[in-house]
């Protein structure tokens, strides 16, 4: 299942949902979603797991990535 460590204000992670939804994925069964607000354990997570605190981070078994478009595509060609 993939892991979406995000929050609800950043435009960047909303792109992100914004797509999965459309491909029909659903929170809870085919990803989790993260809080990663500043100061938060999520965000913490991020930093242990790529190295840097940004948003969206996208879990996916061993694939580990950043930038939001970067994700979209990913996305898209996982499940289109």
């Amino acid at each position: 299942m993939l892991k979406l460590y995000q929050y609800s204000s950043c435009p960047y992670c909303q792109r992100v949902l914004r797509v999965m939804e459309t491909l029909g994925l659903k929170s809870g069964k085919d990803y989790d979603l993260i809080n990663a607000s500043g100061g938060t354990p999520g965000r913490e997570e991020v930093v242990q797991l790529g190295g840097i605190s940004q948003v969206p981070f996208l879990v996916d078994g061993n694939v580990k990535m950043y930038e939001s478009e970067d994700i979209i595509q990913y996305i898209k060609k996982k499940y289109n």
